[in-house]
């Protein structure tokens, strides 16, 4: 099995202190940072600000369809890859069979990461974070039956959420299960304290 060679990006943070002070600090990646952030937040800020701005549901709905559509591919083919060396996609195979692939970087001959702890904290603060929100707008939207927002408002879960769940299940590896996953980090967390 590959999974030895496989690096451990830490998702929560949760590494002990002398794991903490090894790791670097630096942002290694600024312009893969600052869009990886730009692109949810722009989302986010136009679907609140939208109707102040304009009274074109139509210009709204594009635009901020448009700035989930360059989150997704811009988290999915070069945040991810850069800022904590994870990434998924799907494969189809000579039969037809489509099969989901989930990886993380492996570690160089050297032992060292490529990832720095300030890139891996803005990747995972800005991919929980987002799809949190879009949820609490869903909700909003459903109980102020706003149902022609619901539409955007769902696109925005999906997409970011599909995003989340592909770099947890890089982060956990393809064959562990997550539920298993969450059950154990909770149970850890409770022992700690």
């Amino acid at each position: 099995d590959s999974n030895d060679d496989i690096e451990d990006v830490s998702l929560f943070d949760a590494d002990d202190d002398v794991s903490r002070r090894s790791k670097k600090s630096k942002i290694r990646h600024p312009v893969a940072s600052f869009f990886h952030l730009f692109f949810r937040v722009s989302a986010i800020v136009v679907y609140l600000l939208c109707e102040l701005l304009t009274s074109s549901f139509i210009a709204c709905m594009v635009t901020i369809i448009l700035l989930l559509s360059c989150d997704f591919w811009a988290v999915k083919n070069v945040t991810g890859r850069l800022m904590v060396g994870l990434r998924w996609w799907n494969q189809v195979d000579d039969d037809g069979r489509s099969h989901w692939v989930f990886e993380a970087r492996k570690v160089s001959a050297q032992g060292s990461k490529t990832s720095s702890e300030a890139e891996s904290r803005i990747f995972w603060l800005g991919l929980i974070t987002c799809p949190m929100i879009w949820v609490i707008f869903a909700f909003s939207a459903l109980f102020s039956f706003k149902v022609k927002w619901l539409a955007v408002v769902v696109m925005g879960v999906v997409l970011q959420g599909a995003n989340l769940y592909g770099y947890i299940r890089c982060k956990v590896g393809s064959r562990k299960n997550l539920t298993s996953m969450a059950t154990s980090y909770l149970g850890k967390q409770f022992l700690r304290q």
